[in-house]
């Protein structure tokens, strides 16, 4: 038996999160079979990657390279050491079949996921949709600075839980400068955008497809998407609330007071055509259809009957994106290019790397360290752990962070109610507002500002940013005690 089964096997018998389980992991660890030297070394390597990750944009590398170069090596270093067993792989009918040993260390319901919902966000959002949504509230706003600010928020806030956080600051970014500038607001362009930027990972927490952390720790703990809806939506309400007044404070976002100043406002607004960016009708028609089976069916995947929910939610993503190319079906070779293909090589690289960490016991050695931040008295296990994830994933990739975490409490055993699973959640997702690489979207953030010719250096960023993600991370793991 593979010493990583012993660990499942002894937390089996013990239950999740006890002090007693904590110990038996220590044990477990401490007696594998794996000589101390080598995880040290595989740790060393994990460390290495972290840190390469961190200077993505110093190496000009991406991410894939970054980890695909680490995969490939951790592979070869197990190979020659004699960690992993190759072999053909079972299949759940008993057949046995000959695979690569890295393809069944991939969790592709994962990749299939991200495939499915770019290539469907990608086809649906050529149809105007998403702009016409946003230019339809700018003309709600009726130009008053304030009531703009809570509606970019809230469709920051939206965009950020149906698309990627990337993909919903890039346009949430683009509407905004030009709103702002018709409005000859220009001055209020660095508040808005840091806002917006620091809402998309408060929207990324909303639904279990939002963000990839949510995907990967959701998929880990078989949280569904209905309660991970129910149990997120009370939280990012009231962050995206305090987030919003925490900005009119910060960067003096006020409301027009003088019935001449919202009469000019609202005649700059009225020049704003919501049509402008349909190209068709039945095509805009169409996609909002799509939009709508599209989240009906992620939403109710597990209770697709005749078995169809055994599909799992990756496959409901690729259906719906198939049907969308329908419309363009003599080019879809373009929708293709557009994929982040840099992405998922990432995560296929990362699964592998993942894969064999584990079977050089380094997950294991990492699990005695969160096991003794675990062994702590309530509440300080649950604290110290949201924290500590947000703390790490300010400086690295969160990805790489959830994906760690949650595959150190799966092998721990730890229940799909755990208020653990909801910590590293939390931790991961709003870590990435403390610094300006602490997230893909806050990247593109400070691209957006700098693009405005906006002077704010990375210092700058976090003077501004960190009393934002410090509340933001107080009420998480609050409401992580009272209310998980």
């Amino acid at each position: 038996m593979h010493s990583g089964d012993s660990i499942l096997h002894l937390f089996h018998m013990t239950g999740s999160g006890s002090s007693e389980s904590v110990c038996l992991l220590a044990d477990a660890g401490a007696s594998h079979s794996v000589p101390g030297w080598i995880t040290v070394v595989f740790a060393v390597l994990l460390t290495a990657m972290v840190v390469a990750l961190a200077l993505e944009e110093k190496l000009h590398a991406k991410k894939s390279i970054i980890v695909g170069s680490f995969a490939g090596l951790s592979l070869i270093l197990a190979t020659v050491m004699k960690l992993l067993e190759f072999g053909p792989v079972e299949l759940p009918d008993h057949t046995l079949k000959s695979l690569p040993i890295y393809i069944p260390s991939i969790d592709w319901g994962v990749i299939t996921i991200i495939l499915g919902a770019s290539l469907f966000v990608e086809v649906t959002s050529r149809s105007g949709v998403f702009t016409w949504m946003a230019i339809v509230l700018t003309r709600k706003s009726c130009g008053d600075p304030w009531r703009l600010l809570v509606f970019y928020g809230l469709l920051t806030v939206l965009f950020s839980a149906v698309l990627n956080n990337v993909t919903a600051m890039i346009i949430i970014g683009s509407l905004t400068t030009v709103s702002l500038k018709k409005l000859n607001r220009n001055e209020l362009m660095l508040g808005f955008l840091i806002t917006e930027g620091l809402l998309t990972n408060v929207g990324g927490l909303l639904t279990l497809i939002s963000s990839v952390p949510n995907i990967i720790v959701g998929k880990t703990a078989e949280i569904s998407f209905a309660r991970f809806f129910v149990v997120a939506a009370p939280y990012v309400l009231v962050a995206t609330a305090v987030t919003l007044y925490m900005a009119r404070s910060r960067f003096g976002i006020r409301g027009l007071k003088t019935e001449e100043e919202k009469a000019e406002a609202r005649r700059l607004v009225d020049s704003f055509d919501p049509c402008e960016s349909i190209p068709s009708n039945r095509f805009f028609w169409f996609s909002v259809v799509s939009l709508v089976l599209f989240i009906g069916g992620i939403a109710g995947q597990a209770a697709l009957p005749f078995g169809l929910d055994q599909l799992e939610m990756g496959f409901v993503a690729l259906f719906f994106a198939g049907f969308v190319l329908l419309a363009y079906r003599s080019e879809v070779d373009k929708f293709y290019s557009a994929v982040d293909w840099d992405l998922l090589a990432f995560f296929a690289s990362l699964f592998v790397v993942i894969h064999v960490m584990e079977h050089a016991q380094v997950l294991a050695c990492i699990g005695r360290g969160i096991a003794g931040m675990l062994s702590l008295p309530w509440p300080g296990d649950s604290v110290v752990l949201l924290s500590s994830a947000a703390a790490a994933s300010s400086v690295t990739d969160n990805i790489p962070l959830a994906a760690m975490l949650a595959q150190i409490l799966n092998t721990m055993n730890t229940a799909s109610d755990s208020p653990y699973w909801w910590c590293v959640i939390f931790g991961a997702n709003l870590g990435g507002n403390i610094t300006p690489i602490g997230s893909a979207s806050t990247v593109v953030a400070m691209t957006i500002i700098h693009r405005q010719r906006l002077k704010l250096t990375f210092g700058g960023f976090v003077s501004t940013a960190l009393p934002f993600a410090l509340i933001q991370i107080i009420l998480a793991a609050v409401y992580v005690l009272i209310a998980v």
